[in-house]
Formats: structure tokens, C-alpha cells, sequence
């Protein structure tokens, strides 16, 4: 990522990849569309703690680094479709063992998805 009008480098690919998935509400949002397409309000049901507005701005993000696909509808009103692209759905086994990872180590912690 260029920083200054530069040319970043990285310092091992680790970095790449936080910068392409890192962050708290992108992980989860690529965990919501694991089971297949979703719209905006679906999505903000399976995490209620996002503001619409930052969910927006993950969805972007995320649409931007070709991890997920938005589609819509030609109708009134709009409807919009969000997926996982091929790259996204290359990160669910890199999130599966982050899960488990958490679950292993998340002393004494309660998990929705259980």
C-alpha cells in the first residue's frame, strides 16, 4: 500500500495480509457470508454491534480488495447482494482457525456461534 506516494514494502506477508483482512469488523462481516449471499439489513442482524455506518465502510473495503462481490438489483426498492469472491472464500479456513484458536485460548469466554 502506497503510504506518502510511496511504495510501501512490507516487512513479511503477514502485514499484507492484516492489511487485506485486518481489523475487527471485516473478519466477522467475511464470517457472516460464509453460508452464502446476504443483504445489508442480513448482515447488520448477524452483527449488531457495527454501526450501519462502519458496516458500510467494511463492505467498501472489503469490495474494493476484490474479497467480496456486490450485486444489485435493477428494482425499486434497490436490492443488494453481498457474496464472497474466490479470494474471500480463500480466507475462511485462515478464519476457521482463528475460531478455534480463539475458542482453545478465549478463557471463560461466551460464543454466539456455539
Amino acid at each position: 500500500m502506497p503510504q506518502n506516494g510511496k511504495n510501501h514494502e512490507y516487512i513479511c506477508s503477514v502485514e499484507t495480509a492484516i492489511n487485506e483482512i485486518g481489523g475487527k469488523w471485516k473478519s466477522l462481516v467475511l464470517c457472516s457470508l460464509k453460508d452464502g449471499k446476504l443483504r445489508f439489513g442480513e448482515i447488520n442482524n448477524k452483527l449488531p454491534d457495527i454501526s450501519q455506518r462502519m458496516l458500510t465502510k467494511t463492505l467498501r473495503e472489503l469490495e474494493k480488495d476484490k474479497i467480496i462481490n456486490r450485486k444489485v438489483y435493477p428494482e425499486v426498492p434497490p436490492k443488494v447482494e453481498y457474496s464472497l469472491t474466490t479470494k474471500g472464500e480463500s480466507v475462511l479456513p485462515i478464519l476457521d482457525s482463528l475460531c478455534e484458536w480463539g475458542k482453545k485460548y478465549g478463557e471463560d469466554k461466551v460464543y454466539l456461534e456455539e
